[in-house]
């Protein structure tokens, strides 16, 4: 078969399975062209994306400015690595950090590169400032993370899948339950050693699973408190995905209506990727203040792709699509709207428990164990009937299509989900 030859699903498929590493399980549809909230198969069938490259295509597929905006950068200046400086990283860092409320930037390239550096400035930040012995200190997280596949990253999941023989592991973690503030505060007061404290706002991945309100405030407090510092990993999070600026919204510009009356949490470390180039490029970044940052010098840490001209035009634009469309406030109504319709649906439902999230990051909890295949089932019928979403933890669907989904696509949606569920009470 001819290079330039087009490809069938099946075509496509084999092609991947012989020559590339078998390190996803997809949906077994094969994607070609994508256009807003929608995206085609080989073969120009129509789905709507119901997962949204994990949540990077917030600004919805291939939208006009930012792609205009990486195309006219790309016939430009590519890439200039950070030995010189170029005309556009600073007109992104000035915007981005005035967009988010931060004294500085560290520009990366992915989620789990920018948690990574998020460690490391925490941990230098710890023997600099506040005087931690080189070496000792300790950062905890919560137990059902997702923060990445780094070999560090994965030394603090407990998740058998990411960590199984690929150890020896990195040390200097303290693991506590999600959404308990008597453990964090335990681990905090009984150990002088810790640095910091990583969470995500919502724990994606692990099921959309919210946590108690007012829980990220009273961690602040707490980290505060024992002269910790708090870093909210917003990579799927953040960019407007849970109906506000960010899930912890710590001086954000959202409308107050949004926040539900839940206290506004600035992180002292923002972590943020994917909708940060609303997914037309690699773009993740550090936020941080001057206190903070500062203990960063040339050499330290770096990227030969962070901070280069296409990624810093992208992601001025992905913001301003972000604040021009009002995606925070859409996310928010459509979000309340479709787990209102899907809770309707499960008062007589045996097959699903419930729906949870907020704004448009939603999933619901199919009646069943994480080790049976009904939710994969449901996400290949769900497909048939023409919507796109993966299972999550085995028996868990999550659900977040781009924020730019209006009412009649959003209600048209609901309709494809409930009538697929239908088939398997």
């Amino acid at each position: 078969m001819a290079v330039l030859d087009k490809l069938n699903s099946q075509q496509a498929i084999d092609l991947e399975n012989k020559y590339g590493a078998h390190n996803y399980h997809p949906l077994p549809v094969v994607l070609s062209r994508g256009e807003g909230v929608y995206v085609w198969d080989v073969e120009g069938k129509k789905y709507y994306d119901f997962l949204s490259a994990y949540s990077a295509v917030n600004q919805g597929h291939c939208h006009p400015k930012i792609v205009g905006a990486m195309v006219n950068q790309a016939q430009t200046l590519t890439l200039t690595s950070r030995a010189f400086y170029n005309d556009k990283l600073g007109e992104y860092e000035k915007f981005a950090t005035e967009f988010f409320g931060f004294d500085k930037l560290l520009p990366m390239n992915t989620g789990a590169e920018a948690v990574e550096t998020a460690l490391k400035l925490c941990r230098k930040w710890a023997y600099e400032k506040k005087g931690i012995s080189e070496n000792e200190a300790q950062i905890v997280v919560c137990e059902n993370n997702f923060h990445g596949r780094t070999t560090t990253i994965i030394s603090f999941s407990n998740d058998p899948v990411a960590r199984k023989n690929f150890g020896p592991y990195t040390a200097g973690f303290i693991k506590i339950e999600y959404d308990n503030l008597v453990a964090l505060e335990d681990a905090l007061k009984n150990n002088k050693n810790v640095a910091g404290f990583l969470v995500e706002p919502i724990q994606g991945e692990a099921g959309v699973y919210v946590p108690s309100e007012g829980y990220l405030a009273k961690a602040k407090e707490l980290c505060e408190k024992y002269n910790v510092l708090f870093l909210a990993d917003e990579v799927q999070t953040g960019i407007s995905r849970t109906g506000r600026l960010l899930a912890t919204c710590g001086n954000c510009s959202c409308d107050d209506k949004n926040c539900s009356g839940e206290p506004n949490v600035k992180p002292d470390i923002l972590i943020l990727g994917k909708a940060l180039s609303g997914g037309a490029y690699p773009v993740s970044a550090v936020f941080a203040d001057d206190h903070i940052m500062e203990v960063i010098k040339p050499g330290n840490h770096g990227s030969t792709f962070g901070g280069n001209p296409i990624a810093a035009a992208v992601a001025v634009a992905a913001l301003e699509v972000v604040r021009d469309e009002k995606l925070a406030e859409n996310a928010f109504e459509m979000g309340k709207l479709f787990r209102s319709e899907l809770n309707k649906y499960i008062e007589n439902s045996k097959i699903v428990n419930l729906v949870r999230g907020k704004g448009l990051l939603n999933a619901i909890v199919i009646n069943d164990d994480e080790e049976s295949e009904t939710a994969w089932n449901i996400c290949v019928a769900l497909k048939e009937n023409g919507l796109l979403a993966k299972p999550t933890h085995g028996n868990i669907i999550r659900f977040a299509p781009p924020l730019i989904m209006n009412k009649e696509e959003l209600m048209d949606c609901v309709n494809i989900i409930t009538e697929t569920l239908k088939e398997f009470e």
